[in-house]
């Protein structure tokens, strides 16, 4: 798939229509990623076809979901080298965008293609998901929490509630365990003031592993005692 193909498939999955410099601009953050991944371990998907699938394509379907609704202020967790959170505001300019990553190095990474790109409205926060979950700058201030294949459902529920507003959503980019995480989650969602609205099935071309984004509302505020210290919600989910 080249970024003409790319380009295609943006607008027949998903209506979209990718101008010049969009294309331009994610043409160069596949080379950076390319250039980057040579010295350190970034990302497992090394092929440019690849690259264009199941990165940039596959962070474009959060669309599905996302045009239901304002998309002002978006928080990424966990975001690697970038995605969905990058991408997305390649296509959504207007979008103000934080991108929280652990790893010093990927955290450098997403600052470089900030910079390189000129991307303006985008924070990069090395820190841990519970931590920022606590700080009142992030505490429930974003119409979208997102993140991609970062954690089984009721762990992701507790990165990403506490720091969706009242009303806004959290989506999770999960693979064919979804429906299954979905169900056992149910409970840890309702206790941080969450609803499970939906799961929307994706396709992408050329790739057989099923694909679902899992819509979950904001519908009350989160206990103040949640997200619980770093690395509680992975040892003991809610």
């Amino acid at each position: 798939m080249g970024m003409r193909e790319l380009a295609q498939s943006a607008h027949h999955l998903l209506g979209l229509q990718l101008n010049s410099s969009q294309l331009s601009a994610l043409d160069r953050y596949e080379k950076e990623l390319l250039e980057w991944n040579k010295r350190m371990n970034l990302t497992a998907i090394r092929d440019p076809e690849q690259i264009r699938t199941k990165h940039f394509l596959d962070s474009f379907t959060c669309l599905c979901v996302m045009r239901d609704t304002p998309v002002e202020k978006v928080i990424d967790i966990g975001t690697g080298a970038g995605f969905p959170g990058l991408p997305l505001k390649i296509i959504n300019p207007g979008m103000k965008l934080t991108l929280v990553e652990s790893v010093g190095k990927k955290a450098d990474f997403c600052r470089h293609v900030v910079k390189t790109l000129g991307l303006e409205g985008v924070e990069v926060i090395q820190e841990r998901a519970e931590t920022v979950g606590q700080m009142p700058a992030y505490r429930q201030q974003f119409d979208w929490a997102i993140a991609r294949a970062v954690a089984i459902l009721e762990v992701l529920s507790e990165y990403l509630l506490p720091l969706v507003r009242v009303n806004g959503a959290m989506l999770a980019m999960k693979g064919e365990s979804a429906p299954a995480e979905a169900q056992t989650a149910e409970h840890a969602m309702r206790l941080l003031g969450g609803h499970l609205r939906k799961l929307v099935p994706v396709t992408l071309p050329g790739v057989v592993e099923e694909r679902y984004l899992v819509v979950v509302d904001k519908v009350a505020a989160t206990p103040n005692i949640y997200p619980r210290r770093a690395g509680m919600p992975m040892k003991k989910p809610l």
